[in-house]
């Protein structure tokens, strides 16, 4: 076994209850409920079984039972398993009324991105509530109308009992509904302008910010807060921050997911991810006692030494009693603990002489430029060790490029015609023509054709190829797997399908790769990065049960092709978790820090140059973060190396975090 893996990788934690409920009483900063699931299917599962039991309890009473519903990407896996509950065991919906929260205005019904479209192919397509027991929202009537549309809305409520559930999800503006920063509890369904937060994170949905509309209409406030019971569910990293102001901060107008505070049975269900920025979660012996696990104690060191601005090796006795880390003193002693977390770290930062060498590697990049951007000096190591490097980009990134970029790569191919095929047929520029006709009649916020589609992708495949060269790799080096579940043409993907996690197994049984590097921030904005997480996790556990009963060389059968046991007798490759343009491990859970020089970053930075389409400006940046790619990698890297020198780690230019672990979490 190399030298780093014994300081790097990391035990699985024992696997904990699906969920914990800590109401806020017992913390003195969460002003609500609060349940933590594990995992989002946990989280779906539960607000299912919620949504189950007033159903079922509700046709025993004879009665009807009246929803609210939102869309987006949260919900989606609590629809999944209500149709699950309907097809497998027989929940019956026909005596339920629903009521949706919003829809954007204009929206045409049948639009891609209209939230009746949605419902319809998310949900009631699939299960049987009687079509006149739906109602949602009209985005498709002239702006005359739509106060009294609003108002007849607010009577249909009424006139059905009242919402005995509401489920919601909640925005990055702290919205709920589309009740933007400045809505009151005593709003009702009405018109609203969109907040330009909430317009960039729509963006992806419609190609372009610019094509997202400027207004919506939505249940108030007050609409919501009328509901008998109400569910809030938040899954994501980049829902932490909102997710903490939404229950610990007093109710405001700038946040109106705070409101719920106000109701006498509103609870918020979230993930691990989304609850990773609660006061119990990330700083907990600020709100009770805690059992000093070595995790828990490092953490409780790292954020002293941040607290403080002092060096861990600085910390005196003092400065844990005035940050009421008595008992974590009490049980270590200062000097013994500040030392043995320091060395803990110092053994993380690790230099290229103690990384993979001569070793079989596949980096998965779920775009086509996340592997530069997120672990470009990781790569440009590997390559100077001499492994075996093949980067498998996971999809095309073809929604990511603008429709001009392909205007130009015509427009070149067109000019050098003469010199690429001077004896080619006269048919090219014909073809050519009626690629750009098709562009120009391209409606805003439509799906591609297929050809502009391959030409975007192969824009991107060229780009990737590119990059690549700067780090010392080929063509030859690149896979291109253009994973099935990504080409639908739009934003929203299919699911992972068995064809998906086919293609990854047959590239890990054609490598025999011992390491793989994979994106572990599961919080982009698209979702991509999270569905190709799951297809390697199905992969790499269907690997790792063949290698276990593959005989490599004795009296049995053949080892499959690629395959060889490994000197520590453990079949699996381990895994190496990056992070992308969104955020960067944070210190306390990295396993290992790449220490980058100068001219090292300088050379990720002219990788990341080569994905033009993605230069300048690209069509799927964020919300709140307008720098570019390279820039962020940048910073983020810097960023690092400034946190290590601050808690007195040595001094380096940059630095790339990653986590190891044998088996995806």
């Amino acid at each position: 076994m190399p030298a780093f893996v014994g300081t790097a990788s990391r035990a699985l934690p024992t696997p904990e209850p699906s969920f914990t409920r800590q109401p806020w009483r017992d913390h003195g900063v969460e002003r609500v409920p609060v349940l933590i699931f594990d995992d989002p299917g946990a989280l779906a599962k539960q607000a299912a079984r919620q949504v189950r039991t007033l159903v079922e309890a509700k046709a025993a009473a004879g009665d009807t039972a009246v929803l609210g519903l939102p869309t987006g990407s949260t919900p989606i896996g609590v629809y999944q398993e209500l149709i699950r509950m309907h097809r497998e065991e027989g929940l019956d919906f026909s005596n339920v009324v629903t009521f949706n929260i919003d829809e954007y205005v204009p929206m045409d019904p049948d639009s891609l991105q209209s939230y009746h479209r949605f419902m319809r192919e998310n949900f009631f397509d699939h299960v049987n509530v009687p079509p006149d027991n739906v109602h949602i929202p009209r985005g498709d009537l002239p702006e005359s109308e739509i106060e009294a549309h609003a108002a007849e809305y607010e009577r249909l409520i009424q006139r059905a009992g009242g919402m005995d559930l509401l489920l919601l999800g909640i925005g990055r503006s702290g919205h709920i509904g589309f009740n933007e920063p400045g809505s009151t509890p005593d709003d009702r369904t009405r018109l609203i302008v969109l907040d330009e937060i909430t317009r960039k994170d729509a963006a992806s949905d419609f190609f372009e910010e610019r094509y997202v509309p400027r207004e919506a209409i939505t249940m108030g406030v007050g609409t919501i807060l009328d509901a008998r019971e109400i569910i809030l569910i938040a899954t994501g990293e980049h829902k932490a921050p909102i997710v903490r102001q939404a229950v610990e901060e007093a109710p405001n107008q700038q946040v109106s997911a705070t409101y719920l505070q106000l109701h006498s049975n509103a609870s918020f269900y979230v993930d691990r991810a989304a609850a990773s920025e609660l006061t119990r979660e990330k700083t907990p012996w600020l709100t009770r006692r805690v059992e000093w696990t070595p995790d828990a104690a490092k953490r409780a060191v790292i954020w002293l030494s941040r607290e403080t601005g002092k060096a861990i090796l600085r910390l005196d006795a003092g400065d844990f009693h005035r940050h009421h880390l008595h008992d974590l003193v009490h049980a270590h002693g200062v000097d013994t603990l500040c030392q043995t977390v320091f060395e803990d770290l110092r053994q993380r930062v690790i230099y290229r002489d103690r990384l993979p060498s001569k070793e079989k590697v596949i980096v998965f990049s779920p775009h086509p430029d996340d592997d530069v951007i997120s672990m470009g000096g990781m790569l440009h190591a590997l390559v100077r060790n001499q492994c075996d490097v093949t980067v498998a980009y996971m999809t095309n990134g073809s929604v990511a490029v603008f429709d001009q970029d392909v205007r130009r790569h015509l427009q070149f191919v067109g000019m050098a015609h003469d010199v690429l095929a001077p004896a080619a047929e006269d048919g090219l520029q014909d073809r050519i023509t009626t690629i750009l006709r098709d562009l120009d009649k391209k409606k805003p916020a439509q799906v591609d054709t297929g050809d502009v589609q391959k030409i975007k992708a192969f824009i991107r495949y060229t780009e990737a190829i590119a990059a690549i060269e700067v780090m010392g790799l080929g063509a030859e080096h690149a896979r291109f797997l253009d994973m099935p579940f990504y080409k639908t043409g739009r934003v929203k993907k299919a699911p992972i399908g068995q064809a998906d996690v086919q293609i990854v197994l047959d590239l890990l049984e054609e490598t025999g790769a011992t390491h793989l590097f994979v994106a572990g921030d599961l919080s982009d904005p698209h979702g991509t990065h999270r569905m190709c997480y799951s297809a390697i996790d199905q992969a790499v556990r269907r690997y790792g049960e063949g290698l276990a009963t593959a005989d490599p060389g004795g009296d049995g059968a053949p080892a499959k092709k690629g395959r060889r046991k490994k000197a520590d007798d453990d079949p699996r490759p381990l895994v190496w978790l990056y992070r992308g343009a969104w955020q960067e491990w944070e210190i306390d859970r990295a396993d290992v820090f790449l220490p980058l020089s100068k001219a090292e970053l300088d050379l990720k930075i002219e990788a990341i140059y080569k994905h033009e389409s993605q230069k300048d400006r690209a069509l799927f940046p964020g919300a709140y973060d307008d720098r570019e790619f390279w820039e962020r990698a940048r910073d983020r890297n810097a960023e690092t190396a400034r946190a290590l020198d601050a808690l007195g780690l040595p001094e380096c230019y940059a630095a790339e975090a990653f986590v190891t672990v044998r088996e995806m979490p």
